[in-house]
């Protein structure tokens, strides 16, 4: 460590994979999984591990690197042009400002839970630009003119951090159920400007209190543990196939960005324990079996807590239309797409006049029907 005008500096050992014929630097190729020189065309396979990825037990993580993973100042030096570059705190995998060549911050030493697994890359950028021009083609509601008008800019493939959690849990509840029944009333109605007396059927609830158990099991939830990621855009990408997940090999990351997690163990916890309650909550209301529950309490007991730190691929993006950005990501692995898109008021206009239309020339025409 050294000061820097008052800050703390950190210069940090890092990782390359120079090309063996012409020691240019080799980056992860998606569509053949190998080690590819963009000048000589030379490749390398990477072996890939799948075997014995491990899950840790929750309550003995040393999760001892603060939730920002620190405020100092991070640099890489360069060894292919000598220059140094200022590293953001959250990554792990970047590249030198001066050449672009690719560096991946080593493991060793570090604060922090490292990953152990991740999901390589399978989709290229050629693909994932390919993705985004049939999904930007499908906006029904966005203008016309921005299929042909839009601006795309850099795409950036990035290994997104996640925490993934397994766990047992044991839940009882109490609540009221309810049964629909029916009970037969007469009352008067005006037809044809005459007023008649008519029976109809009006519904009723008959509610008993209930109680019980609910028992089930939790693999692999998935949590983002990034907080530079749209959490709504995040899950929409899912789901990945995490079967796929192979040994972290430094070697998938070149050529990419990588993020070190944001987002703690124990908060990601939190977040993943709050999808567990939802799904208890709706087990626990399909078991119940009735028409209506109100006045649900469940309290669960959570045990076996497993947990990795996995890195998933992900293109991220935006394009510009009238001068306004908008944010897009591919999933690396499948190539779903997901973002936000201009509206056009015309269309949305239209849909709805077509709507009322519709609606107009239905109840017209049952109104003449009933007066025939």
């Amino acid at each position: 460590m050294k000061q820097d005008s008052g800050e703390m500096v950190k210069r940090e050992d890092t990782q390359r994979f120079p090309c063996r014929n012409c020691g240019a630097n080799m980056v992860f190729e998606p569509d053949t999984q190998s080690l590819f020189c963009p000048y000589c065309e030379s490749r390398i396979d990477i072996t890939k591990e799948n075997d014995g990825i491990q899950e840790y037990d929750f309550f003995s993580a040393q999760d001892s690197m603060p939730g920002d993973w620190g405020r100092e100042k991070r640099i890489i030096h360069c060894e292919s042009c000598g220059a140094d570059t200022v590293l953001d705190s959250t990554s792990m995998a970047e590249f030198c400002a001066f050449c672009g060549s690719s560096h991946i911050v080593r493991n060793e030493g570090q604060v922090g839970i490292p990953p152990e697994s991740l999901v390589p890359f399978k989709i290229s950028a050629k693909k994932a630009k390919e993705c985004f021009s049939t999904w930007i083609n499908k906006r029904f509601f966005a203008p016309r003119a921005l299929k042909t008008s839009h601006y795309m800019n850099r795409l950036s493939g990035v290994y997104i951090p996640c925490w993934t959690y397994d766990a047992n849990t044991y839940s009882t509840y109490t609540a009221e159920a309810g049964t629909y029944y029916y009970e037969t009333v007469r009352e008067w109605v005006v037809e044809n400007g005459k007023r008649k007396q008519v029976t109809k059927q009006v519904r009723k609830i008959r509610w008993r209190h209930t109680s019980g158990i609910y028992s089930d099991e939790f693999d692999d939830v998935l949590v983002n543990a990034s907080s530079k990621i749209d959490e709504g855009l995040m899950r929409k990408l899912e789901p990945f196939d995490l079967s796929a997940l192979v040994r972290y090999k430094p070697e998938f990351l070149s050529g990419f960005l990588a993020e070190k997690y944001s987002i703690g163990l124990k908060e990601g916890w939190e977040k993943a324990k709050c999808h567990i309650d939802d799904c208890i909550r709706r087990g626990v209301i399909d078991k119940i079996n009735a028409d209506e529950v109100r006045n649900l309490h469940i309290r669960t007991k959570y045990d076996k807590i497993k947990f990795k730190h996995i890195l998933l691929p992900v293109w991220i993006s935006s394009y510009t239309y009238k001068n306004k950005v908008y944010r897009f990501l591919v999933n690396g692995q499948t190539g779903e797409v997901q973002g936000k898109s201009p509206v056009s008021p015309w269309k949305v206009a239209a849909v709805i006049l077509l709507v009322l239309a519709v609606g107009a020339a239905v109840y017209f025409g049952y109104t003449y029907y009933k007066g025939i």
